[in-house]
């Protein structure tokens, strides 16, 4: 069905039943969020480097080739100046020499490290470098760290790590400030890149323990840009742990993570799976996702957020997983389509704890997104939990 509607329902399920939430940090990492309901495991946290463990799906080795291209080709909608593709004709930083040889996991650590625009040259033909450490940013390289790969390279755990990872917070990475939880740099910005076999599950960074399974950030801002994420997998349990590919926390004054013209999974086989938020993950940010495809995630935790007795928490938000305070989701021309969660939300779980958050979705396709254990009515395959109007224009939910 098309709709157009506005909803504001506090935890109202499919079965009629009403559901409370657990308090959360807006900002710190905090935890919370809510709802009981239905199957499968979950973790905690997420940030840095490590980890342990196969690829997402048990597929180490994922061909990027066989992938999805970026983005809903059927998204129209307008892309702000902000949120498009940074400029990256004069880098700091060149990833490789010309050959495919040439652009290592050393060379890529090392450029990160040097933070300013990077990019790379590994010859004509697509390239996949497969990481034997994790890149991480240094606070005090900025601001602007923009990583561009042109369309043809693929960043790969191998199954074993994360991939990149920025964090304001770490004092390993340095302190720029009195408050990382809250400052405006480093700008991080991913483009043109393809994502897989990342994996957060057993990492002990600060902030992070298991999330983010391609991508964990916390502080500054973070941007996605025409980018690919495919098999990528955080803890698989866990109440508030989540982000198989991408975790987010503490932007700077509750500005917008922009996610414009990218995907996430797109086709069986090559999902992202995790305790929560096979796609995006986040505590008290706002997510602005735009042109976007997100499908054939996983979130495969059981016993939702807090956890019922006997369970180690987790199962919702199989695309997206928001919880926190004041912060937006907003999607437009964006198509979400067999995601699952084992407890709520197959497309999108959202919990505002004090009431305050919003989420708007338009001109977006969300269609065959099960949530085993619970959603709000009227919301298929979403739960949403707010005192604010959920609006919903223009788009397809069933």
């Amino acid at each position: 069905m098309r709709l157009t509607l506005v909803l504001s329902l506090c935890a109202v399920l499919s079965a009629g039943v009403t559901v409370g939430c657990g308090s959360s940090s807006n900002d710190n990492g905090g935890t919370g969020s809510g709802g009981s309901g239905a199957t499968s495991s979950g973790g905690s946290g997420a940030t840095s480097s490590g980890g342990s463990g196969g690829g997402t799906g048990g597929n180490p080795n994922t061909n990027p080739d066989g992938g999805p291209p970026a983005g809903n080709p059927d998204g129209k909608c307008a892309v702000p100046a902000e949120a498009q593709a940074a400029d990256t004709s004069n880098p700091d930083h060149v990833v490789g020499t010309g050959t495919p040889a040439s652009c290592t996991s050393a060379a890529f650590v090392a450029a990160v490290a040097k933070g300013g625009v990077i990019t790379f040259d590994c010859g004509p033909d697509p390239v996949k470098i497969t990481l034997t450490a994790t890149a991480k940013v240094v606070n005090d390289t900025g601001p602007e760290i923009i990583i561009d790969g042109g369309g043809k390279v693929t960043l790969s755990g191998g199954g074993k790590r994360r991939i990149l990872y920025m964090n304001t917070c770490d004092q390993a990475q340095k302190w720029t400030s009195s408050h990382c939880q809250n400052q405006d740099s480093p700008h991080l910005t991913v483009q043109n890149l393809t994502f897989v076999d990342g994996n957060a599950t057993g990492d002990k960074s600060p902030d992070a323990e298991g999330a983010g399974g391609a991508i964990f950030v916390r502080g500054g801002r973070f941007k996605i840009v025409n980018s690919r994420f495919f098999n990528n997998k955080c803890e698989p349990s866990g109440p508030d742990v989540g982000g198989a590919a991408v975790r987010v926390l503490s932007q700077y004054n509750t500005l917008p993570v922009y996610v414009v013209n990218s995907t996430f999974g797109g086709k069986a086989g090559y999902g992202n799976v995790g305790s929560n938020g096979g796609g995006l993950s986040s505590i008290g940010v706002s997510f602005t996702v735009i042109n976007s495809l997100i499908s054939d995630n996983n979130a495969i935790g059981n016993g939702a957020n807090p956890a019922k007795s006997g369970t180690p928490g987790g199962g919702s938000g199989g695309g997206i997983y928001n919880d926190g305070n004041t912060y937006t989701l907003s999607l437009c021309g964006v198509k979400m389509t067999n995601n699952t969660a084992n407890e709520g939300g197959g497309a999108i779980f959202y919990v505002s704890n004090d009431g305050s958050g919003s989420m708007i979705i338009k001109d977006s396709d969300l269609e065959n997104n099960p949530s085993k254990g619970f959603e709000t009515k009227g919301l298929p395959g979403i739960f949403y939990k707010s005192n604010n109007a959920a609006q919903v224009t223009n788009s397809t939910l069933k």
